[in-house]
């Protein structure tokens, strides 16, 4: 199958949805999924396979990207263990390096400020509110907490929690 992935990365996503057929009922896994396909794709050797592949894997993301409001390009780097929950509205900027066992609720933007500005690295373990927005150069420390409708512009030191417009931590 096209999908299979060499690595325990899918897995571990998996595992963090409490459903029994987690493909059926959790459509966030569908964007992760597609996700992990198109990284896999980009480690394999030059050649029809990975062309091939290429070429379904943007087919698969544009059509879960607007099937369910996620964006997840494969440019991203997401560590193991993403969970999402809820519908739609996520979108993650290319550039985002997000770490293992983070979680994302609806309407949640990771991205730049400005066109071909830095954006945000995200620690492990980070637990970010519904529509909040992470946006610019900035490092999220591992084990915080992003509140609901916070729009963080500032770094924020590893366990602790962020809430606001502007963002303050608590």
């Amino acid at each position: 199958m096209a999908f299979r992935n060499r690595d325990n990365d899918w897995q571990s996503d998996v595992e963090r949805v409490d459903a029994a057929r987690p493909m059926f009922q959790e459509q966030s896994l569908w964007a992760i999924k597609v996700y992990r396909y198109g990284r896999a794709v980009d480690k394999r050797a030059d050649g029809f396979r990975k062309w091939a592949g290429t070429k379904l894997y943007w087919f698969l993301f544009r059509f879960v990207e607007t099937l369910v409001g996620i964006s997840l390009p494969k440019e991203a780097n997401i560590g193991p263990g993403l969970r999402i929950w809820h519908f739609g509205g996520v979108f993650i900027n290319p550039g985002v390096v997000l770490g293992s066992g983070c979680t994302l609720r609806q309407g949640v933007t990771i991205g730049n400020r400005i066109e071909g500005g830095g954006v945000p690295v995200i620690g492990n373990n980070v637990e970010i509110g519904a529509y909040a927005q992470i946006l610019g150069d900035i490092r999220i420390g591992d084990n915080c907490n992003i509140g609901a409708s916070a729009v963080v512009l500032c770094d924020i030191p590893n366990g602790k929690t962020a809430v606001g417009n502007p963002a303050e931590i608590i």
